[in-house]
């Protein structure tokens, strides 16, 4: 299953931005507080549970230059998963969105899917959000 966020333009260069999202304790700035509970960060892992329930957990795999970021799913996860925060800089801004991979069967696809590109278009505001500030 694959899912792209909405796009966003943050108001900082791309350099500055993938130097933020390389670090996990900072991906706390991008969840919607309201709905997670169990926060749990270093540099290069982070977990925390959705709304009561599941258990994701996210750790840092690597970047390419300041343009991409990769992150892949944690033992602690419901299924295997790759994130891809992808960056375009647009001199001192920055264009940027996540993009999803995520092997899951048909039954659980009709029951993440909605849910999960709330949450990562949530994930894509907030880091436009946390820059505007």
């Amino acid at each position: 299953m694959k899912i792209d966020s909405t796009k966003v333009v943050v108001a900082a260069n791309h350099e500055i931005v993938a130097s933020f999202l390389k670090d996990s304790n900072n991906l706390i700035h991008m969840l919607p507080k309201e709905q997670i509970a169990d926060w749990r960060a270093t540099a290069e892992e982070c977990s925390f549970k959705v709304q009561g329930a599941v258990v994701i957990s996210l750790i840092q795999d690597g970047h390419e230059d300041s343009t991409k970021v990769f992150m892949k799913s944690g033992e602690k996860s419901p299924f295997p998963f790759r994130l891809t925060i992808h960056l375009e800089s647009q001199g001192e801004h920055t264009n940027g969105y996540i993009a999803f991979d995520g092997q899951v069967n048909v039954f659980l696809k009709m029951m993440v899917e909605k849910p999960l590109t709330a949450l990562f278009n949530i994930m894509s505001e907030n880091l436009k959000k946390h820059f505007d500030q």
